[in-house]
């Protein structure tokens, strides 16, 4: 690409919370406790999962997915954060912005899709469990989970290119902990309108539409379970369905919070704030939600240390 003189530098200052030290100092401790237990956490589904034959299921391949992204997810920012928060001079390179800003905005692009591919899951499971099998056999999943992957590091590149090549007139202090478009786009020193209506197209592509077939899905699984006599199996039922809810809630509400609304209207802690969330904290829990509210983990996890 032939970046023009105005768009290009060295380097870029990512300003975080600089201006106030001790809550940057509180930041870098709870950033380190949930990029810890996103490491721990997702790490412990992929290894149970891989030596488990009784998790070798559609649910928890899925989940090995999820917990393969959220790690790269968290990893492609997480280091390069707890660094800068030490540092006097907060600095990332300008090649490692550029990949930094592709690789979330692909792997976050992959989640939506992913977390999609879930909920039909969990619909097939209850809408039509004779059929389960059938449905959801293994090449069927990684045929899902492969367009889940290609969809989501196609998406950005139009973004990525956009963003990059906005005027910033010398402009190179981003207003956020790390490289991501709305923070990006406030450099700029032309008009932004173009680059904020592909971002804004993009995030209804992979927010709101996601997010509108997850609904739909749910609105049959419901409709599903009320059809059941006993309150037993109506619980179960729901159990299944319970700890993919709680996750897609968490990631969809405060990604669409920071990409649905004009950069240059979004309140600059509140949108970082919620950059800091979906990036650690629905990271973290993740693992968390699906290990803590699921037996067959639970199963897995003391059988695999019998074995060991």
């Amino acid at each position: 690409l032939n970046w023009s003189n105005q768009s290009y530098e060295g380097e870029f200052i990512l300003l975080g919370v600089a201006d106030r030290p001790r809550l940057e100092m509180l930041l870098f401790g709870l950033v380190l406790v949930c990029y810890t237990i996103t490491l721990l956490g997702n790490t412990t589904i992929i290894v149970v999962s891989r030596l488990d034959p009784h998790l070798h299921t559609p649910m928890y391949f899925f989940l090995t997915n999820l917990s393969v992204l959220d790690l790269c997810f968290t990893t492609s920012v997480g280091p390069q954060m707890l660094v800068n928060f030490w540092r006097k001079s907060k600095t990332i390179s300008y090649g490692a912005c550029v990949a930094q800003l592709y690789i979330f905005l692909a792997l976050g692009s992959t989640e939506c899709v992913l977390l999609v591919v879930m909920a039909y899951d969990r619909y097939a499971a209850v809408c039509h469990p004779l059929r389960y099998t059938t449905i959801m056999s293994h090449s069927v999943c990684y045929k899902m989970a492969a367009a889940a992957w290609v969809s989501g590091i196609c998406n950005p590149v139009m973004e990525t290119v956009m963003t990059l090549r906005l005027p910033r007139c010398g402009e190179n202090r981003i207003d956020n902990f790390f490289c991501e478009v709305p923070a990006l786009i406030k450099l700029a020193c032309a008009d932004t309108s173009l680059t904020e209506a592909v971002l804004f197209t993009s995030s209804v592509l992979f927010l709101v539409t996601p997010l509108g077939l997850i609904v739909v899905s749910y609105s049959f699984i419901v409709a599903a379970v009320l059809r059941i006599r006993s309150a037993e199996g109506r619980r179960k039922a729901l159990n299944t369905c319970a700890s993919h809810l709680i996750v897609v809630s968490l990631f969809f509400g405060t990604t669409i919070f920071t990409y649905l609304q004009p950069p240059s209207n979004s309140a600059h802690d509140q949108t970082k704030m919620a950059s800091l969330f979906y990036t650690f904290v629905t990271t973290m829990l993740n693992p968390l939600i699906y290990t803590l509210r699921n037996k067959e983990v639970h199963k897995a996890l003391r059988r695999l240390m019998k074995r060991t």
